[in-house]
């Protein structure tokens, strides 16, 4: 037992339950204003983060010690499982930001394509870990995964929410990289790829979505529209400077930025706590992606390594994503930032995450200590 507790990677542990306190913190700072104005009680986005973040480490622990392999089993049961819930939000699903993606419940939510990510991660580590003798046939070994793939980004775009879209196909890029395939495959796989972007661009292309691309690399030509939400975020960096105004004392947060606790938290980070807050935020997000990394290039099983790549990537593209949009390098799509924005569905499956990430680190170090005492 003593053993098995060594195994463990701390690092992985101590990091996302770091980054998910700080949040509270950051959550309770952005948010009792807006809960006020809304007649709510100044804590009740905190309340109500601090039950997922309870919910999230029930997860992380169950998938600490949950065996990995055995999702390879249960692969079937999981992806159907997904494509249903993603298929019912046409029925039974809540509009929300003009994107039919979430189900609600009363008082309770939760949004399917945070939980497809890591279902899909778990879906192309499976297969392409199968199929790792014939990844020279393309026909056999690489396309198969992709038509699920696609089948999935096609039930997340038609909500639509193409920034979860995005996410999901880096992730899937990451994935099929990383298994191995062959140079010729990803170049002829690139190209599909570009080719049916540009054939569906007319259709999927509105007025609104094309907003946001003025807003973000236009937003001084449109300041109390498309480009409101981003010269506001401007503003919090820019008054932040290296050490910010002091916790608590963003002024942005007052009612003029937006989504202060949600995808603009990082925003009120820098208000509050400067360019050095920013970065200890950064680099903490970094020691989960390398540490990911690191673990799947130890890993000996094909399974482990591609899904510790897997989940990497997608903590890694979606701190990417968040950031860009708060400091106008990509356009806004709505993205939480890791851990830290306020979202039950995004935190419980970073702390699920993170507790299988943990697991393949815990059989690494097992083999590794193994192999020593051979």
């Amino acid at each position: 037992m003593i053993q098995k507790l060594k195994d463990y990677d701390y690092t992985l542990i101590i990091t996302p339950i770091v980054l998910t306190a700080f949040g509270l913190v950051m959550i309770y700072s952005a948010s009792m204003v807006t809960a006020v104005v809304e007649g709510l009680e100044s804590t009740h986005y905190l309340g109500r983060q601090a039950l997922w973040f309870g919910v999230g480490m029930v997860g992380f622990i169950f998938t600490s010690v949950f065996p990995y392999k055995y999702y390879q089993k249960l692969m079937k049961i999981i992806i159907l499982f997904i494509i249903l819930l993603l298929t019912g939000l046409f029925i039974f699903g809540t509009e929300v930001n003009n994107a039919k993606s979430w189900y609600i419940f009363g008082p309770a939510s939760f949004q399917p394509s945070e939980f497809a990510k890591l279902a899909l991660i778990m879906y192309l580590a499976s297969v392409y870990s199968k199929k790792q003798s014939y990844l020279d046939d393309f026909t056999k070994g690489v396309l198969p995964p992709l038509i699920m793939t696609g089948i999935i980004l096609g039930l997340i775009v038609l909500q639509p929410d193409f920034g979860t879209a995005a996410i999901i196909f880096l992730i899937a890029c990451s994935v099929i990289f990383s298994s191995g395939i062959r140079m010729k495959h990803l170049t002829l796989l690139i190209a599909i790829g570009v080719m049916l972007i540009i054939l569906a661009f007319p259709y999927l292309i509105t007025e609104e979505r094309l907003s946001r691309f003025t807003g973000a690399y236009q937003p001084f030509e449109t300041p109390d529209s498309d480009g409101y939400q981003l010269i506001q975020s401007y503003l919090a960096i820019g008054v932040g400077g290296l050490t910010g105004e002091g916790l608590g004392q963003s002024v942005q947060k007052l009612g003029y930025l937006t989504q202060a606790h949600t995808d603009f938290i990082m925003a009120v980070i820098a208000e509050e706590l400067g360019f050095i807050g920013v970065i200890i935020v950064i680099g903490l997000f970094a020691v989960i992606v390398l540490r990911g990394i690191f673990i799947a290039r130890k890993c000996t099983d094909s399974f482990g390594a591609l899904l510790a790549i897997g989940i990497a990537s997608m903590v890694g593209m979606q701190a990417f994503i968040n950031l860009g949009a708060i400091s106008g390098i990509l356009p806004i799509t709505g993205v939480p930032l890791p851990f830290i924005s306020y979202g039950g569905s995004s935190l419980l499956v970073m702390l699920i995450s993170m507790g299988i990430l943990n697991n393949i680190a815990m059989h690494v170090h097992k083999n590794e200590h193994e192999n020593m005492t051979l």
